[in-house]
């Protein structure tokens, strides 16, 4: 019995990579690893991680997400890929249509950082939006990229899980920086 109010008590935050092939096990998913990372560095309190991988489906990602908002209970959901300009990137197309309220500010800043490091960077579609008490956020899918995203936006984002009713995250003031992985 213990051990079951103790995980309700956890804050849950989902992962989600959106990859046709780390989906299909054509490579190994280093994106969800490195979003994992980052928030292991930076969260002290209670939290648990839900980790998906999915295709660029449209169907598939919009189930995932409604999925970990309504049913699952994260407060939290990161995306990383699918934020390109091809076709098969549909992860801000498939946020916008199952939040209630987009957060515009949060891309501008991650493709502002980005740009600085990468000119191709301002082909990235990136944005966040809040589904109820959830927030979404949709990272690139470089890991080095996604430190720099999460660095740039992270101060934000426990302030506006607070403000739409979620949970208090509390943050490490003594974390060290996780290991940067190559683009």
């Amino acid at each position: 019995m213990m051990s079951e109010n103790h995980k309700s008590e956890q804050v849950k935050i989902g992962i989600v990579t959106v990859s046709d092939r780390a989906s299909r096990g054509e490579y190994e998913d280093r994106s969800g690893p490195a979003v994992q990372a980052y928030l292991e560095s930076i969260i002290s309190s209670n939290w648990q991680p839900i980790t998906k991988i999915v295709p660029d489906e449209a169907e598939i990602l919009t189930q995932t997400l409604v999925d970990l908002a309504d049913e699952v209970g994260c407060c939290l959901i990161i995306t990383t890929g699918g934020t390109g300009p091809t076709s098969r990137d549909i992860t801000p197309d498939i946020t916008t249509h199952v939040c209630n309220k987009l957060l515009p500010g949060f891309g501008e800043v991650m493709r502002r950082i980005s740009f600085d490091k990468v000119p191709t960077a301002i082909l990235s579609r990136q944005i966040a939006g809040i589904r109820e008490q959830t927030l979404l956020v949709n990272l690139p899918g470089s890991p080095k990229a996604i430190q720099e995203c999460l660095e740039a936006v992270f101060p934000a984002i426990p302030h506006c899980i607070s403000l739409i009713g979620g949970p208090t995250l509390t943050i490490s003031h003594q974390r060290e920086v996780p290991v940067v992985l190559h683009r």
